[in-house]
C-alpha cells in the first residue's frame, strides 16, 4: 500500500458506533471486540512525515481505511503503539484524534476484518515468492558453480533467519487468522531443508575429505 497522503476525510462512512451484532455466517468478523482508530494529519509540504508516520502504523499492523486514518483490533500492546505514533505526529508538526469503538456497524467491521485478512494474506504471498525466487534460487546457483564453502552456507542460513523473522512478525499482527499461513510455513521449513542439505554437502566436500 502506498503511503497515505496528509489530507483527513471529512467523513469515515460506514463507521457508525450503534450497536450491531456482526453477521453470524462470517466467525473472523467477532476476532476481536473493538478497535483503535486514529485519525491523523500532518504538514503537506513534508513526504518525509508521511512516510514516517505511515511507516510506524504499518510496522504495528495498521490497516488504513481511508488516507489518514488508521484502524488497530483494541489490544494493550497495540494501544501503546498507537500512543506512540501519536507522538511522533506532534512532533513532525502534525495532529491527530484518538477514538476507541467498541459498537459498529457490522459493514465496517467486515470492511476491517477483511482488510486485516488482505493485508495479512498479501504478506504471506510475499514470504513465499521470497522463498521460491531468492532463497531457492540462491542456493541452486551455489551448486552450479560448485562454489561448497562454510562462509556461504553461513550467509545463507542468515538470509533463513530473516526468513523466520519476518514470518513471525507477520504471523504476530496476523490477527484474522488470513489465508496463506501454512503455506509460508511450509515454504519456510523447505528452505531450512534445502540449506540442511547444502550444509552437509559442505561439509563432505571440505571437512569430510580429512
Amino acid at each position: 500500500m502506498s503511503a497515505p497522503s496528509d489530507g483527513t476525510p471529512d467523513t469515515l462512512s460506514g463507521m457508525a458506533t450503534r450497536r450491531t451484532k456482526a453477521p453470524t455466517g462470517n466467525k473472523r468478523a467477532a476476532a476481536t471486540d473493538g478497535w483503535l482508530l486514529l485519525i491523523y494529519k500532518v504538514p503537506s509540504e513534508s513526504s518525509r512525515a508521511r512516510v514516517a508516520v505511515w511507516r510506524e502504523l504499518k510496522r504495528l499492523g495498521g490497516f488504513y481505511v481511508q488516507q489518514a486514518v488508521c484502524v488497530l483490533p483494541d489490544r494493550e500492546e497495540l494501544r501503546a503503539g498507537m500512543a506512540k505514533v501519536r507522538e511522533k505526529v506532534t512532533e513532525l508538526g502534525g495532529s491527530s484524534v484518538f477514538l476507541t469503538l467498541t459498537d459498529v456497524d457490522a459493514d465496517a467491521r467486515e470492511q476491517f476484518v477483511e482488510g486485516f485478512r488482505s493485508q495479512s494474506a498479501k504478506e504471506y504471498a510475499e514470504i513465499v515468492e521470497e522463498c521460491e525466487t531468492k532463497f531457492v534460487k540462491e542456493i541452486e546457483f551455489e551448486r552450479f558453480r560448485e562454489n561448497y564453502t562454510f562462509e556461504e552456507a553461513e550467509e545463507i542460513r542468515q538470509d533463513l533467519e530473516k526468513l523466520r523473522r519476518w514470518l513471525a512478525k507477520v504471523e504476530g499482527r496476523d490477527w484474522m487468522d488470513a489465508d496463506g499461513k501454512e503455506l509460508a510455513r511450509t515454504k519456510v521449513a523447505d528452505c531450512e531443508s534445502l540449506l540442511e542439505e547444502f550444509e552437509a554437502d559442505v561439509y563432505e566436500r571440505t571437512e569430510g575429505k580429512v
